[in-house]
């Protein structure tokens, strides 16, 4: 049976938007962390349990050390006053059976109207992601279903889906963490005037290679080294002959010449012991592929993740490719990693300006 996911507008913010001003807090807490509002003590709660674990906490396969997609933390608030401490977090999931007599199932049924509760029922919905309910910048979703295996079962099915939209309006919310402190737009500028594309600059790379097709630029920490390179061509006519082989070849080429480590002769290659994953990037003007993966350093015992872009512009047939890698080896990497996606989906070029 089709499982319809809904959006929920509520009174409160129907009444939030009328008003003069808006005097919700900003969401608090990190945002790769999920509050789950749910009892575990109820019995069957462990098959939830188990699929929410395979959905939001599932491992991150291109990052070189154990990090999860999302850190859970189960929380059963007892009273009001429990709740509202939750109210404020960044990504909160309120999960329970549509007829459970505990807290959360209570809180559920009071923000579902009387046509979604038969949906539910009807097994027709499961999911209700709200946006801003109670904090401005949260992500809030509701789970239910009429028993927990039937909703450990709607989680798998949907479950890539979910964390698709999840991870989508997190990166949306990374720009203001890594922008606020500041941004170089003349090095956008540079890079728009000089040589026709540029992406949005953080505010402590500086540039280190500035060649007729290829750039980069680095930012250096004494325990975090982060850097972005970018290369074009011109005259590519078919964007079906740019495949995940291809990406990666050309990845491994273009670091041999220019992306070098400190002992000689030792330059970064991809990791292929490890996964390599390529997925079409939706835009409303390119055509693009975004690749995840580790990077090793031959000839010395380095390695890190990186986050790679492939745009083709088809008015001007010109192909670019834009890389982000890191490495700190005593650093938790996810974060960066999401920093990476965030800036790398900035790219713009000349003639999209235009």
């Amino acid at each position: 049976m089709r499982i319809h996911l809904y959006f929920l507008y509520l009174l409160s913010v129907i009444l939030w938007a009328s008003c003069t001003g808006d005097y919700r807090p900003t969401a608090k807490g990190d945002l790769d962390t999920i509050v789950v509002i749910a009892d575990t003590t109820q019995e069957g709660s462990y098959l939830f349990y188990e699929a929410l674990m395979e959905t939001f906490g599932r491992p991150i396969e291109t990052v070189p050390s154990y990090e999860t997609m999302y850190r859970i933390v189960i929380e059963n608030p007892i009273t009001e006053q429990d709740l509202n401490r939750f109210k404020e977090r960044t990504n909160v999931i309120i999960a329970a059976p549509i007829d459970e007599s505990s807290n959360p199932g209570s809180l559920i049924r009071s923000m579902l109207n009387e046509e979604l509760e038969k949906q539910v029922w009807a097994n027709q919905s499961f999911a209700f992601p709200i946006q801003e309910l109670w904090a401005k910048e949260q992500w809030l979703l509701l789970l239910t279903s009429t028993n927990y295996e039937e909703l450990a079962e709607n989680l798998r099915s949907t479950g890539q889906y979910l964390t698709d939209r999840l991870l989508e309006s997190e990166l949306q919310r990374r720009e203001s963490e890594i922008y606020d402190k500041g941004e170089q737009t003349y090095l956008s500028d540079s890079l728009m005037s000089k040589h026709g594309w540029s992406v949005r600059m953080q505010h402590d790379y500086f540039q280190t290679i500035d060649t007729t097709n290829f750039v980069q630029f680095k930012r250096m920490l004494a325990d975090n080294e982060r850097w972005m390179w970018g290369w074009w061509v011109d005259g590519i006519t078919n964007f079906e002959t740019i495949t995940p082989e291809w990406i990666n070849s050309t990845r491994d080429s273009l670091m041999q010449s220019y992306i070098q480590g400190k002992r000689e002769g030792s330059y970064i290659q991809t990791e292929y012991r490890r996964p390599v994953i390529t997925t079409a990037l939706s835009h409303d003007r390119y055509q693009a592929y975004e690749t995840h993966g580790t990077w090793r350093m031959e000839g010395d015992f380095m390695g890190g993740p990186f986050v790679n872009f492939v745009y083709y512009d088809p008015s001007s047939q010109r192909l670019y490719m834009i890389e982000y890698g890191q490495f700190a080896p005593n650093v938790g990497k996810r974060r960066f990693v999401r920093q990476f996606q965030t800036m790398g989906r900035t790219f713009t070029t000349q003639s999209s300006i235009q």
